[in-house]
């Protein structure tokens, strides 16, 4: 079934998702060999059989609104029957939407920019008497946020896993409304950079914080969904500032009501992250490593766990899974271990682990997507399908498509795996990048094929790099590594993000179009081989699975 928005909402909130854990998979038996294995120890939920045997797909396909759950049944390691663990839609929902706008604001930001530099550069409509900015002074104005970002990932390294990641988003929050707020109030050029420098911290904090928080609380069989589906939010809000903008670009200091609408829905962020329970692994981890007390933080865990179930607080079911994990911790770590170090990231399972989550967002930037976007107006404008007035306009169509594309992502990612996402699509950019070479070296006289190799290298862009990459990186590290790895692949892409951006005028002028794209294309088929060697498919294992299975 597809869901669409003809649906009946009120039943959402009483629809329940039944999924099979091992309730009885650590028998009272002295002879069991569960408790001496931590690789079968799965959690949140634990599934004792493979996920190969679970189809998580009727879940948005085939499951008609009308059933009010729908229960999957599986066989225990010792072969018996399984427990049949429900969760309610509702507390799955809202621990993914609140860190989600997260990403929509940084979206958000990116779109809205677009027309705010318009605006604030207009004699008539800027409203100020400052209008007249340097090419330096827009540069400062446009990557402000990106260097916060930038800053925001360092010094979230050190400090991620003393902050938690529900107060890593709550911060996060906080910065956005103070960063949304003075920009749209800011008297002078230097008020306003300071306004998007401080924005871009929370892009930074928010970008590292919502898939590790996502990642950690929702169910392992939706876990690739519902993290490809913060992609969608990114692209939603990038429509949003598009929309913003084409509505406020001939009002009188549109670009202070641009920039400003983020406020509201940072506060709105801020006020659902307040109501979330902390991520149940991260106070085991704590815990563990002596930083708190275990009885203290395991009832928590336990409460937590329940309240993202749906369940009864403190119920039987979320205080066996907590009890399940902590024997893996405790046998993953050992219980007088303290955090991992800040070199730590760079060592044994954790360098593999950055080696494919921050190779995924290094090869997401250098491929030239900020260059081909940079062209997009161009492309499309040589076809006939744009005056330079429409370029809002076009904006807005090529956002639409970016979204169809990464809902494709989302409805497949658990069901295709992620590996062949990858290699797909990033075979498809190989072949766009190639054609719009191609398309500048002697194919001019046919703008037809720019414009299908544009939309090519988006669609394929949106069902691989865009949502798996991030995917990827917030399931691959242990979890004793985990808030600094991330943080250091959070760096890695704004940091090569801002190199590509930074790089790109030189090297258009030095090797023209049609070889800085065929330069791309040279990358991009680098980053397939990547995939192919290094990359591992994650679909279906939990945390703690790819931990134990993959990286060791």
């Amino acid at each position: 079934m597809v869901l669409t928005t003809s649906s009946t909402p009120p039943l959402l909130n009483d629809l329940k998702l039944s999924s099979s854990i091992s309730h009885h998979r650590l028998l009272r038996s002295p002879h069991n060999t569960h408790l001496s294995n931590p690789t079968h120890l799965l959690s949140f939920p634990q599934i004792s059989t493979s996920f190969s045997q679970i189809n998580t797909r009727p879940l948005f396909n085939n499951m008609p609104f009308i059933s009010s759950r729908k229960k999957v049944r599986a066989s225990s390691a010792a072969g018996e029957e399984a427990y049949q663990d429900e969760f309610s839609w509702s507390s799955v929902i809202l621990p993914f939407l609140f860190p989600a706008l997260g990403g929509l604001l940084f979206g958000y930001d990116i779109g809205a920019t677009s027309g705010a530099t318009l605006s604030l550069q207009s004699p008539e409509l800027s409203g100020t008497t400052w209008f007249n900015l340097s090419a330096v002074q827009l540069g400062l104005v446009v990557s402000g946020s990106l260097y916060g970002a930038l800053f925001g990932s360092i010094l979230v390294y050190p400090i991620a896993d003393f902050l938690g990641r529900r107060r890593e988003l709550l911060v996060a929050a906080l910065l956005y409304f103070l960063g949304g707020s003075i920009m749209s109030y800011a008297p002078d050029l230097n008020i306003l950079l300071i306004g998007r420098v401080l924005y871009g911290l929370g892009i930074g904090l928010a970008m590292h914080g919502a898939p590790l928080y996502i990642a950690e609380t929702c169910p392992s069989q939706i876990r690739g969904t519902l993290i490809s589906l913060k992609e969608l939010f990114i692209v939603l809000g990038i429509l949003l500032g598009y929309f913003v903008g084409s509505f406020q670009i001939d009002a009188v200091g549109g670009w202070r009501y641009m920039f400003g609408f983020s406020a509201p829905v940072a506060l709105l962020m801020g006020l659902g992250v307040w109501g979330l329970p902390p991520s149940p692994r991260w106070l085991l981890l704590r815990a563990v490593q002596g930083k708190a007390s275990l009885q203290e933080y395991k009832e928590k865990a336990i409460v937590a766990l329940s309240k993202l179930r749906g369940r009864p607080a403190g119920d039987k079911v979320s205080e066996k899974q907590i009890e399940d994990t902590l024997v893996s911790l405790k046998s993953a770590y050992g219980s007088d271990q303290e955090e991992g170090s800040v070199f730590e990231v760079f060592q044994g399972p954790s360098l593999k682990a950055f080696v494919i989550g921050g190779g995924l967002v290094l090869f997401q930037q250098i491929t030239g997507q900020p260059s081909v976007l940079y062209y997009a107006g161009q492309i499309l404008q040589t076809a006939g399908f744009s005056a330079a007035a429409d370029a809002t306009r076009v904006s807005v169509v090529i956002g639409v498509f970016k979204l169809l594309m990464t809902s494709v992502a989302i409805l497949k990612v658990d069901d295709l795996g992620r590996k062949p996402l990858l290699i797909g699509g990033i075979s498809g950019i190989t072949v766009s990048l190639l054609l719009l070479s191609a398309y500048y070296k002697f194919l001019g006289g046919f703008p037809l094929v720019a414009v299908g190799a544009l939309l090519l290298y988006v669609g394929c862009y949106q069902i691989s790099f865009g949502p798996i990459s991030w995917l990827m990186v917030s399931e691959i590290f242990p979890l004793r590594t985990r808030g600094k790895g991330i943080s250091l692949a959070v760096l890695t892409n704004f940091g090569s993000n801002a190199l590509v951006t930074f790089a790109f005028s030189p090297l258009k002028e030095l090797l023209g179009a049609e070889n800085l794209f065929l330069l791309f294309g040279a990358i991009a088929f680098l980053s397939l081989a990547f995939v192919l060697l290094y990359v591992p498919e994650t679909k279906g294992l939990s945390l703690e699975e790819i931990e134990n299975k993959i990286l060791k």
